[in-house]
């Protein structure tokens, strides 16, 4: 199982840590522009493999996609990350042109790739590589909802001082601040509705805090968080190379699912060695399905920047 990661920068880099230490890829290849950096997280990377009991063979490179070559999985990071008070949409102009190029890349080396995307805004970059590559669309997968989602449930725990391990939940929807539709009727603490815990206004709450998670964290830190969406990443990654059938939120194309079309946006997915096996269909209130078209018309209107 070979893994290639685009992107050296601090999500790459702590994308390859993670799926590295838990130890079920042969290979992780970091790729990146920028002359030496991969090849140094990679050196340092290694340097951990005694210390945290892995055997992945972590290479990095610059600029040479040779080195990807029959890749099972590859995940796209690059592009240039949020700063404090940027949305992702305002990424597009630079991070279009970096992911096209770098799927392109990846497909000429490795023809049978399955393709994450983590560059933002993710939905629009999703649907740039559908529209580019011709790939079938078990073959695109977006990462949001499974970064989204964790930050929903950690929000929940905190909210009800409970150990995370007792909270479920999900969010579905466009990978943005307005996008975001955490599903707070299906959340819940060992099978029991959060519902009965917490009051409709603390969930409220709950919801608006999940929903600007990226960006709290982007005001604290200066830059893009990059240990949760790593590790967000890494559990995809590994859904996949283990065959796991695990459900995630992911971006993928509809083609009538949730009455949408020709579109990629966050919805329940199981993942397994063919990349997205099935889509669920999951019962929606209605107030949820007002949120999910509005948060469809959100990313259409930024996939009509695209120049494709």
């Amino acid at each position: 199982m070979k893994v290639t990661v685009v992107g050296a920068g601090a999500v790459g880099a702590s994308c390859a840590e993670y799926i590295a230490i838990k130890d079920f890829a042969s290979e992780v290849v970091i790729l990146d522009i920028k002359e030496g950096y991969a090849e140094g997280k990679a050196m340092d990377l290694m340097q951990t493999a005694s210390l945290n009991g892995f055997d992945t063979k972590i290479t990095g490179s610059t600029s040479d996609y040779a080195k990807t070559a029959d890749s099972h999985i590859a995940v796209i990071t690059s592009g240039i990350p949020r700063k404090p008070g940027m949305t992702r949409e305002e990424l597009i102009g630079i991070n279009a042109g970096i992911v096209k190029t770098v799927s392109s890349n990846l497909l000429e080396h490795s023809p049978n790739v399955i393709i994450i995307v983590v560059s933002n805004p993710m939905d629009t970059m999703t649907y740039l590589v559908h529209k580019t590559t011709g790939l079938p669309k078990n073959r695109i997968i977006g990462m949001g909802g499974a970064l989204d989602s964790a930050r929903f449930k950690y929000r929940l725990a905190e909210a009800m001082e409970a150990p995370i391990s007792d909270i479920d939940g999900m969010v579905i929807g466009g990978h943005s601040d307005k996008g975001m539709v955490p599903l707070t009727s299906h959340a819940t603490r060992n099978s029991i509705r959060v519902s009965e815990f917490l009051s409709d206004e603390r969930l409220e709450q709950v919801a608006a805090d999940t929903k600007v998670g990226g960006a709290t964290l982007t005001g604290l830190l200066g830059t893009s968080a990059w240990y949760a969406p790593g590790a967000a990443v890494s559990a995809l990654v590994q859904a996949i190379a283990c065959d796991q059938k695990k459900m995630f939120p992911c971006s993928t194309m509809l083609e009538g699912e949730y009455g949408l079309n020709d579109i990629c946006i966050g919805v329940p997915v199981i993942l397994g060695k063919n990349g997205i096996e099935k889509i669920v269909d999951i019962p929606l209130s209605d107030a949820e399905k007002a949120k999910m078209q509005e948060s469809a018309e959100g990313v259409t209107k930024t996939n009509g920047l695209l120049e494709l």
